[in-house]
C-alpha cells in the first residue's frame, strides 16, 4: 500500500515529532498512517504502508493502545485485528491530556505532596519547600482548570479556545475596573473621615 505524497510528508513529520513528544519515530508514523485512513488498518497493511518491521509495528500498536489512542476492531470474515483512531478529534485531545497528566503530572504532585509534609531540617529546606508549595499550587490550579475543560462538550471547548486573547482583555478591563473602584473607595474615606 503505497502512500500518497501529501500522506507520505504528514507521516514523516509526525515521526519526527514523535521524539519531542516522548514516543519513538514509528510509533509517531504508525499513529499518522491511522489518524488519516478512511479506515482500519491491519497491522501486515501498517507494516507494508511504513516499511519497517513487523514487530516494530506490533510494539507500536501496543504503544499506542496503552496511551489509548488506537483502538482495536474486527472485521466480519477476517481473523486478523484492524486499527484505528477516534474519529472525533476533541476526544483524541482530551484522551492525550488525561494520559500526559497521568504519566507526568500525578507523579510530580505525589511527589511534592510527600515533600510538603516532611519537617524542614534547615532554612535551606525551608526555602526549597516554600519553592516546591508554590509549584505545587500552581500545578493544583492547572490541573483543576484542566479537569474542567475536559468536561466541557466540543462546541462548548472550542468557543472557549476561540476567545484566546479575548480572554486577556477581558482580565485588563476587570483589573482597571478594580483599580479604579480602589481609587473611588481611598478619595472617598477623607471625605468620610472629616
Amino acid at each position: 500500500m503505497a502512500l500518497s505524497p501529501l500522506v507520505q510528508t504528514f507521516v514523516l513529520h509526525f515521526g519526527e515529532m514523535g521524539g519531542r513528544w516522548g514516543v519513538n519515530r514509528t510509533v509517531g508514523q504508525i499513529y499518522a498512517l491511522l489518524f488519516l485512513s478512511d479506515e482500519p488498518l491491519n497491522a501486515d497493511q501498517i507494516t507494508e504502508s511504513l516499511g519497517i518491521s513487523r514487530s516494530n509495528t506490533s510494539m507500536g500498536i501496543k504503544e499506542l493502545e496503552a496511551w489509548r489512542l488506537v483502538r482495536k476492531r474486527h472485521i466480519q470474515g477476517d481473523r486478523r485485528d484492524y486499527f484505528q483512531t477516534p474519529d472525533d478529534i476533541w476526544q483524541i485531545l482530551r484522551i492525550l491530556a488525561e494520559e500526559r497528566r497521568k504519566r507526568e503530572i500525578d507523579p510530580t504532585l505525589s511527589l511534592l505532596r510527600d515533600t510538603l509534609m516532611a519537617e524542614p531540617a534547615n532554612d535551606l529546606e525551608r526555602h526549597a519547600q516554600d519553592r516546591m508549595r508554590q509549584m505545587h499550587d500552581l500545578i493544583e490550579l492547572l490541573t483543576g482548570w484542566a479537569a474542567d475543560v475536559q468536561k466541557l462538550d466540543n462546541e462548548s471547548l472550542g468557543q472557549l479556545l476561540a476567545l484566546g486573547a479575548g480572554v486577556s482583555r477581558l482580565l485588563d478591563v476587570k483589573n482597571k475596573i478594580t483599580v479604579f473602584a480602589q481609587g473611588k473607595r481611598r478619595n472617598r474615606d477623607p471625605e468620610e473621615a472629616a
